[in-house]
């Protein structure tokens, strides 16, 4: 019987609440900042406003995209993390990925950093629908997480530091590619790291 997202969004909200204050001072790696950039300076020159982060966490991110002009809203599905985003000025709403209640077409840019391996590939294709939903035509959406190469395969990562550990779902290139193009068009594709840290970035189109 293949996995759920109902069935490991519990112990997730669990993971994360508890690692919320840890998370609120820990830096951000160098890549992940140009990552941000990259996708900051894309959205400006497509005249997007108003962005949407799922999977926020403390809402360092949609601080940064907030302070360089951009209209942001936040959803997470930890308490705890959308408390930290709120003490930052951010509105934000706890959600989970199966259920982002927002109206069709409401936002101009998607932004999702290391959230959606948490979702399985049972549950992936509609997920992808979904975020495509909220965007206006020719939206744009990041998508980075981590797999390809050597991370495959979904369940409990077993050297996890949380508690209880989280679930993962590791895509290989081919695979998330596949996925996503029967929601979106590809814009750009690169991936950065290797083992264990390899990390696929893609920017993701709602056809006009």
């Amino acid at each position: 019987m293949s996995v759920r997202y109902d069935d490991v969004v519990g112990p997730l909200r669990t993971a994360y609440d508890g690692s919320a204050k840890r998370r609120e001072v820990s830096g951000k790696a160098p890549w992940k900042l140009a990552e941000c950039e990259a996708f900051l300076d894309r959205l400006k020159g497509h005249g997007c406003r108003r962005l949407l982060e799922i999977g926020a966490g403390t809402g360092q991110d949609s601080a940064y995209f907030q302070e360089n002009g951009l209209d942001v809203v936040a959803v997470d599905l930890s308490p705890a993390m959308v408390t930290l985003c709120r003490e930052k000025g951010i509105e934000a709403h706890v959600m989970d990925f199966m259920r982002l209640d927002f109206a069709p077409g409401s936002f101009d840019a998607v932004y999702a950093l290391n959230c959606l391996l948490h979702v399985p590939d049972s549950d992936f294709p509609a997920v992808m629908d979904a975020i495509c939903a909220l965007l206006r035509p020719g939206g744009l959406f990041f998508l980075g997480v981590y797999g390809g190469g050597s991370l495959t395969g979904e369940g409990p990562f077993e050297e996890d530091d949380h508690d209880p550990p989280r679930f993962f779902s590791f895509r290989s290139d081919e695979q998330l590619q596949q996925y996503t193009r029967k929601s979106f068009e590809i814009v750009d594709f690169h991936a950065v790291g290797t083992a264990e840290q390899r990390f696929q970035s893609l920017t993701l189109q709602r056809s006009a």
